[in-house]
């Protein structure tokens, strides 16, 4: 739907091999989200006016932000120390991780820190500053002196978009700023995205797709995006359980 605009119920119940009333279920489901709109016959994609809420975010591509999580996993050694960005495929790597060991966990986004302190071997250290409700992060002047206080083994990161030349979108400068930061105070640098990053509008510049040490996606990105990565030297993690060449 994200490429093509409307689509009917019996369209997609072949696309997806799946009964027509099961579409409908999940249907009704993505515009209770405000994820679509529905018309007679079919849905569509709502109107794009900002960021979607961080609920309705967090049921996207919920198999594919899993698959990068699991595939981040085998990348983090125990006893390592990592800077968590905002978004919800970060949120969704620190789950995954909740089974190593003395991790040191460095982040402005609650969500991630909240999970952490499950595993009690984890040290969980968060920046103080202004709290955004919706999101559950923090941003502000107090968040980049927390985000510049150390350097870290590994630094995990989402985008809201990425377009055809490589560039990192997001929907503010703040967060914009958080990311950056965590790049430049990190020893590695992980970015994770599904495939529907790929051509998202966002307004806010920051960064290029290349600039990550790896980049892990459940699926192939676009030929462009390819030939931006292999130019940059990142590696490109797909998480199907192989390596990108």
């Amino acid at each position: 739907m994200r490429e093509g605009g409307f689509q009917t119920v019996d369209a997609l119940a072949q696309r997806f091999g799946v009964t027509t009333q099961t579409i409908r279920r999940d249907l009704t489901v993505l515009s209770d989200h405000g994820l679509a709109r529905r018309r007679h016959g079919g849905i569509e994609r709502p109107a794009d006016s900002g960021n979607l809420a961080y609920g309705s975010r967090q049921i996207l591509a919920r198999r594919a932000k899993r698959a990068i999580a699991l595939e981040v996993a085998r990348h983090v050694p125990d006893g390592a120390s990592l800077a968590f960005s905002i978004g919800t495929t970060p949120q969704v790597v620190a789950e995954a991780l909740l089974h190593h060991d003395a991790l040191r966990i460095f982040t402005n986004n609650l969500n991630v820190a909240m999970l952490a302190c499950a595993n009690p071997s984890f040290e969980v250290n968060i920046a103080g500053g202004r709290l955004r409700n919706g999101d559950r992060d923090i941003l502000g002047a107090g968040m980049e002196r927390f985000l510049s206080a150390y350097k870290v083994d590994f630094g995990i990161y989402g985008v809201a978009g990425v377009d055809e030349t490589g560039t990192l979108l997001d929907f503010y400068e703040e967060e914009v700023r958080a990311r950056q930061l965590i790049r430049e105070n990190s020893r590695n640098t992980f970015l994770v995205l599904d495939h529907t990053k790929f051509g998202r509008a966002a307004h806010v510049r920051g960064g290029q797709i290349g600039e990550a040490t790896k980049v892990f996606c459940e699926s192939r990105p676009p030929t462009g995006i390819m030939e931006i990565l292999d130019r940059s030297g990142a590696q490109l993690v797909i998480c199907d359980g192989s390596t990108a060449p």
